[in-house]
């Protein structure tokens, strides 16, 4: 008797039409109006333009020989709670199997001549006629409700766009979790946005990153899209673009992008490098997206070999050894200010890591991650630093146009 009833209730609920009585409300003030699809999967009401007609919603994926983790993310895609939702793939010429990955879950696949993220966005959006695109990677783990919490605050006029923070997914490795709690540290990160998680529903901000963020394809348009040619910090380009034509973005705190984190050493390494290469030509080119603490980080090598010369110097002058430690009796030589003055530094520097890891935002912070937090933000530093200085390096010679190209990232391109 439970069964029957239970199976009449399900076919009562999934015929229910319910009338939106939350209009004039901000989203958060009533929960989502839900309906039920055929298979039985929970769907909210779309969100009707002015003119009572649902916006056109897309997701956009830029990706290159990625196929395994992309059917992840397109599994998770299909079962959103949001409905009517087009999936586009732009696919920079991939080798794997790409392509029946997206034919198995009814993505939209292009074939994207070009050689960056920026570029293969732009070749995508030139196609499509939405009126909301959101973005993400090809590594992540959608919550079954990310587009419907991205699309919810478009009902308010004022949002041009909005977004929200992204963490390691729980299934990463060990090491790609103290990765996680480098990047969203609280202090140290270079002004970063990775695990920006502001108080608040709904926060102005001034850059979401391209891996979990929505916008409005009229404001895409009206600044042409990415800037053509641009081999890294595209979204932060894109994001000031929008905001010089007066457009507002946001974040919501509570949409949170399960995003996977690049396991050390290398390849942890590799895209800090990156980071600081691409961050610093843009900066060149557009020079409002840039912050004192992304020109700081280019002398961090050269403070980090100076103070190993230093503290070498100061031990074979005796400066280990001549005075008691922890005392600040005694003369102070320049043997002794070499050795410890440097590893007062040192320790300040360890201390700042384990502080700012330990109230940072990621979820992975454990007694294990945190105590390597020094190490990861120190290696984080090292080679973001590296990249600035090749940024500089290149800039000299070549100016902006360092640039424009190839994209700069770890992926196997085929073009």
């Amino acid at each position: 008797m439970n069964l029957l009833f239970n199976e009449q209730r399900f076919r009562a609920l999934k015929n229910l039409r319910c009338v939106d009585v939350r209009r004039n409300h901000k989203p958060e003030e009533f929960p989502p109006i839900h309906m039920y699809e055929p298979d039985g999967r929970f769907m909210v009401e779309p969100l009707l333009k002015d003119d009572g007609t649902p916006y056109k919603v897309a997701i956009l994926i830029p990706t290159i020989n990625n196929a395994d983790e992309l059917e992840i993310v397109l599994d998770r895609l299909a079962q959103q709670t949001y409905p009517d939702l087009e999936v586009v793939i732009a696919d920079s010429k991939s080798r794997d199997h790409t392509k029946d990955v997206c034919e198995k879950y009814g993505a939209t696949w292009i074939d994207d001549p070009s050689t960056n993220r920026a570029d293969a966005c732009n070749f995508a959006l030139e196609q499509m006629d939405h009126d909301l695109v959101l973005f993400t990677d090809d590594d992540t783990i959608p919550p079954l409700d990310w587009a419907e919490k991205l699309i919810r605050w478009f009902k308010d006029p004022e949002v041009g766009a909005v977004g929200g923070p992204n963490f390691a997914p729980d299934d990463d490795s060990f090491g790609a979790k103290c990765a996680d709690v480098a990047f969203c540290t609280k202090f140290m990160t270079a002004g970063t946005r990775y695990g920006a998680k502001p108080r608040g529903e709904l926060v102005p901000i001034t850059h979401n990153p391209g891996v979990n963020c929505a916008h409005r394809m009229k404001n895409l348009r009206q600044v042409n899209f990415f800037e053509p040619g641009c081999i890294g910090a595209e979204d932060v380009v894109l994001d000031a673009k929008i905001q010089r034509e007066g457009h507002k973005l946001f974040i919501d705190p509570s949409n949170v992008m399960p995003h996977r984190r690049r396991r050390p050493f290398k390849p942890y390494m590799k895209q800090m490098r990156n980071y600081g290469y691409t961050r610093m030509v843009a900066n060149k080119r557009w020079p409002e997206i840039a912050t004192w603490s992304h020109t700081a980080i280019g002398f961090f090598p050269w403070l980090t070999v100076a103070s190993i010369l230093a503290l070498v110097a100061g031990v074979v002058g005796g400066g280990a050894t001549d005075y008691p430690w922890f005392s600040i009796n005694g003369d102070w030589t320049w043997s002794r200010i070499a050795v410890h003055g440097t590893l007062g530094f040192v320790g300040l520097y360890i201390g700042i890591s384990w502080l700012g890891a330990a109230i940072g935002t990621s979820p992975h912070r454990s007694i294990g991650t945190v105590a390597l937090a020094p190490l990861f933000v120190f290696l984080a530093h090292w080679a973001y630093g590296q990249g600035v200085n090749k940024a500089w390096r290149e800039i000299r010679q070549t100016g902006g146009v360092a640039g424009v190209g190839r994209q700069i990232d770890d992926r196997e391109r085929t073009i």
